[in-house]
């Protein structure tokens, strides 16, 4: 074999120089050069061993100050020793098979292993295993390489543990949040309400409720909390209790001395103008929430309400889809003094009125298509002629589809009206 290495012309006034490649010239050169080397493995960082692969017993026969520092051992105990001697009973006897697999082919292999040290105690050994091959090309030896990982697997049992415990507590405040959700609804001669809620993430950001009032109004909001997870869901679990049908905790009422009751309904912009002025975040924290709040009068059929950065109300019949008017409002928390207006309109026998957030049109597909707010409003003119539940259903299923995984990248939520033609009794 023909032994190579680079030389330099480096002089002792100048760190400049040029290295060229060149060959052995007698026994004195190669003799330094394998003691250079010899000193080099010696004084590596990571543990380095050689195993006899000629050797039914693969012994080693070599291992550097690394190695001892590792494993506490020193050269003259493990010299002569298959390195299994390292493996305790922690150690994966599946990992254990995978090693002895790539000995028996021949090839590399790397894996992490519980090993224990002279002293008992174990640790993490990241082993790297290299075959070496002699001028006939057989395996002559098997070179490890030994590495104390230790630290960087108990980080990441910690985290794992932490991210399970994280989960379970996720899993434990779905179920609060959806207990927020309306379990019942109010059952009204002419109408008929629904609904349906699907999150992208076990917590949500979006929020609905349909609230008796009182004797002749019926109370609707939708509400679309900006971000997910954890920040939007402590948000809108706030918001269902300022939204709350009990006038003594609720925006939605007004204290009236006058009254039986000692309140009185808020006026939809009142109810926009106070959350905002509760909330009060102000447009430099980007903490915002939008909401389309309306009073249903069952007498009249009129519905008065606000849309504070939300879409508008849509109008939906056998034929077509026609959005409501917008009121002017920004999203509660963009300006602490805005003035909010509110806009109705008059609900007509046949007609479906459909409040929703912008999770279900802003729904993306594999090649990053938006299934856009169009599409989303004729699939439900598809769908007038089915039972509201059916509808909402279908549509939700829809949007799922749409998504790559059936996994819609934002929360979905849908509220439907219908008016009946005739009074449909209780």
């Amino acid at each position: 074999m023909e032994f190579k290495y680079l030389v330099s012309n480096l002089t002792n006034d100048s760190l400049a120089g040029e290295y060229r490649l060149q060959s052995f010239d007698g026994k004195d050169d190669q003799v330094d050069w394998l003691k250079l080397m010899e000193r080099a493995l010696a004084v590596a960082a990571e543990g380095i061993s050689i195993a006899d692969a000629r050797h039914p017993n693969r012994p080693l026969i070599y291992v550097n100050e690394g190695f001892e520092r590792l494993t506490g051992y020193t050269s003259a105990e493990v010299l002569g020793l298959n390195c299994k001697f390292l493996q305790g009973e922690g150690a994966d006897p599946d990992t254990v098979d995978v090693m002895r697999q790539a000995m028996r082919e021949e090839r590399d292999c790397s894996v992490e292993i519980l090993n224990r040290r002279k002293d008992g105690s174990t640790f993490w050994n990241r082993l790297s295993i290299t075959p070496v091959r002699d001028a006939n090309g057989e395996v002559s030896h098997f070179i490890g390489i030994q590495s104390d990982v230790t630290k960087r697997r108990q980080a990441e049992d910690r985290l794992r543990s932490l991210n399970s415990q994280m989960r379970r507590d996720l899993e434990e405040a779905a179920i609060i949040q959806k207990a927020w959700l309306p379990e019942t609804l109010p059952e009204v001669p002419g109408f008929e309400f629904a609904w349906r809620f699907r999150p992208c993430y076990e917590l949500a950001g979006d929020g609905l409720n349909v609230m008796r009032l009182d004797e002749d109004h019926v109370g609707l909001y939708i509400l679309d909390v900006c971000g997910h997870g954890v920040p939007a869901a402590l948000l809108s679990a706030s918001l269902y209790r300022w939204l709350s049908p009990l006038p003594e905790d609720s925006v939605l009422f007004e204290p009236d001395p006058d009254s039986a009751t000692g309140f009185a309904l808020a006026e939809p912009k009142t109810v926009a103008t106070t959350l905002n002025r509760l909330y009060g975040a102000g447009p430099e924290t980007g903490k915002f929430f939008t909401i389309l709040y309306g009073i249903l009068d069952l007498r009249t059929r009129d519905f008065r309400y606000v849309t504070a950065g939300h879409p508008p109300p849509v109008r939906i019949t056998a034929t077509s889809a026609e959005p409501c008017p917008l009121s002017r409002g920004l999203p509660i928390g963009v300006l602490p003094e805005f003035d909010y207006q509110e806009v109705s309109v008059q609900l007509e026998p046949g007609d479906r009125f459909l409040l929703y957030t912008d999770g279900a049109f802003e729904a993306i597909d594999a090649n990053e298509q938006e299934l856009g707010e169009q599409e989303m409003l004729d699939g439900l003119v598809e769908l007038h002629g089915l039972p509201p539940e059916e509808c909402l259903a279908e549509a939700i299923r829809r949007i799922e589809k749409w998504c790559p995984e059936g996994q819609p990248q934002d929360d979905v939520t849908l509220l439907t009206v219908d008016v009946f033609k005739d009074q449909r009794p209780v």
